[in-house]
C-alpha cells in the first residue's frame, strides 16, 4: 500500500469518488439539520466565507508574513484548499448542531475523506508525492549504507571521454543504488539534513572508474528526498547508465534549506550559511568520501525552482567549484517575494551586500568564459519563463557556453524530471564522461 500510485490510476479515481460522495453527504446533512431557512442561510454563509477567507489568509501568512516561499499559486490550488476548508466547516457545523453521536463521527470521517481528496488533487497538480510512502516520509527499503571509499580506482583521462576507455566488467549490475548520509557542516555550521547519494552501476566495479559529480538541489518547501521520489532520479540515471555501459555521474543531493520550510536563500546571511555549506563543505566531503573525478571540469550543479536559482547563484559566485550548471525553472535572483524585503531580511538592509552575491549583478560585472549553463523551463510555466529568458541572455552576454531549452509541463515535478533527463547527456559530455 505504501507504494500505490497517487498521481494516476485506481487510487486517484477512488479518492475522487469517495471525496465527492462525502462532500455530497456533508452538504445534504448540513441543510437538513438546520431547523429553519434562516438557520440554513446563516450556516451556509459562514461555511462559504470560511472556505473563501481561510485559503487567502493562509497563503498570505505563508508567503508574505512567514516568508516560507515566494511563488504564486495557481487558482486551482485555492479552489481545492477552499473545498477542503468548506468540508471541515460543514463537519463542525453538523457536530455543533447536535446531529447525534453516530452522525457526528460520520461527519468527521467525511470531512477527512474530502480533505484527503483535495490534498491529492493539489498533489497531482505538482506531482510532488508519487506514493503514500513519499507523503509520510517513509524510507524505501532498497536504500543501502554508503560504501567505503575505494582504495584503488581507474585514473581519468585528459584526452578522451571515459566511455571510450571503459569496458564494463561481466556481471555488472544494471541498476544504481541510493544511499543516505549526513554531510558535516564543518566550515559553515549550517544545520543540514542527510543528503541522498545516487551511485551508478559502474561505481561498484572493482576497480571503479573515477566518475564525474552532479550536485542536485531540491526546491523549497522540500527536502533531498524530493529528487528521489517526485524527481524520479533513479529512473532517470539508470536509463542513462543503461545506455552507457553502467556509466553515469555520481549524484549527490545535499540539503540546501535546512528544514522543510526553511529558506536561507542559498546565501551566507542572517538566515544561515547555506552558500558556504554548498560551495565548501559539500565538495570537500564528496572528494574525501566518494570515489569521483575531482577535476573541476568533471563537476556540475543542477536544481529546480528554488534549487534552480541556487544553482545559478553558486555557479556565478563559485565558478571554479561549479563550472557547469543546469537552472531548471529558477528565478533571476534569490527572493522572499520582493527585493527590498529580501535585502532587509537577509542583509539587514545592506543593498550592496546583496548585489555582491546577486547572480545578474555578477554576470554584468564578470566574464565566465570557462563556465557552461543550461537554462530549462516548462513550456506552460508562464510565471517563470520570463526569468529563464532573462537568465539565458545574461549568461550568454557574460561569455558562458549557454543554451535554452523548453520541456513539456509547467512548474511541477514532471517538468523538473524531464529537464534533468533532457540535459543529462549534455552534462555528461561537459564532464568528459561521453562523446
Amino acid at each position: 500500500m505504501l507504494d500505490w500510485p497517487l498521481l494516476s490510476g485506481h487510487l486517484v479515481l477512488g479518492l475522487r469518488v469517495v471525496g465527492s460522495a462525502a462532500a455530497l453527504w456533508l452538504l445534504t446533512r448540513a441543510l437538513r439539520v438546520a431547523r429553519s431557512p434562516r438557520a440554513r442561510a446563516v450556516s451556509c454563509t459562514i461555511c462559504s466565507l470560511m472556505a473563501v477567507v481561510a485559503p487567502l489568509v493562509g497563503v498570505h501568512l505563508v508567503r508574505d508574513v512567514w516568508l516560507i516561499f515566494p511563488d504564486r499559486l495557481p487558482v486551482t490550488v485555492y479552489l481545492w484548499l477552499g473545498a477542503g476548508v468548506l468540508a471541515v466547516a460543514m463537519s463542525v457545523a453538523l457536530v455543533t448542531l447536535r446531529c447525534g453521536a453516530r452522525r457526528a463521527v460520520i461527519a468527521v470521517a467525511a470531512s477527512i475523506a474530502v480533505v484527503a481528496a483535495c490534498f491529492n488533487e493539489v498533489n497531482v497538480l505538482f506531482a510532488a508525492y508519487p506514493t503514500p510512502r513519499d507523503v509520510f516520509g517513509i524510507a524505501h527499503p532498497n536504500v543501502i549504507a554508503l560504501p567505503k571509499r575505494h582504495q584503488k580506482s581507474l585514473p581519468p583521462s585528459d584526452f578522451s571521454p571515459l566511455e571510450q576507455a571503459w569496458v564494463a566488467p561481466a556481471g555488472l549490475a544494471l541498476q544504481g543504488k541510493i544511499a543516505s548520509e549526513p554531510i558535516p557542516s564543518t566550515v559553515s555550521g549550517f544545520a543540514a539534513r542527510p543528503a541522498k547519494i545516487y551511485l551508478p552501476p559502474a561505481y561498484f566495479a572493482d576497480p571503479p572508474p573515477r566518475l564525474p559529480v552532479l550536485v542536485l538541489l531540491s526546491g523549497q518547501p522540500g527536502s533531498p528526498q524530493d529528487w528521489i521520489s517526485a524527481g524520479k532520479l533513479v529512473r532517470v540515471m539508470d536509463a542513462f547508465a543503461g545506455a552507457h555501459q553502467g556509466l553515469a555521474p555520481v549524484v549527490v543531493v545535499p540539503d540546501a534549506t535546512g528544514s522543510p520550510l526553511g529558506d536561507p536563500l542559498c546565501l551566507d546571511s542572517r538566515r544561515g550559511n547555506s552558500d558556504t555549506y554548498l560551495a565548501i563543505d559539500v565538495p570537500a566531503w564528496i572528494k574525501g568520501r566518494l570515489t569521483v573525478d575531482v577535476r573541476p571540469n568533471a563537476w556540475a550543479l543542477a536544481g529546480a525552482s528554488y534549487g534552480g536559482t541556487c544553482a545559478l547563484q553558486l555557479a556565478t559566485n563559485h565558478p571554479s567549484v561549479y563550472p557547469n550548471f543546469v537552472d531548471i525553472a529558477g528565478s533571476t535572483e534569490p527572493t522572499l517575494g520582493d527585493r527590498s524585503r529580501t535585502v532587509i531580511e537577509a542583509f539587514g538592509g545592506d543593498d550592496m551586500a546583496f548585489k555582491r552575491v546577486n547572480p545578474l549583478d555578477l554576470l554584468r560585472a564578470h566574464r565566465y568564459a570557462n563556465s557552461a549553463a543550461a537554462i530549462v523551463i516548462g513550456k506552460s510555466d508562464r510565471d517563470n519563463k520570463p526569468d529563464a529568458a532573462q537568465v539565458f541572455q545574461a549568461t550568454k552576454a557574460a561569455g558562458m557556453d549557454s543554451h535554452y531549452t523548453e520541456v513539456t509541463g509547467s512548474h511541477d515535478w514532471r517538468a523538473f524530471s524531464a529537464a534533468l533527463s533532457t540535459e543529462l547527456p549534455w552534462l555528461a559530455r561537459r564532464a568528459g564522461l561521453i562523446r
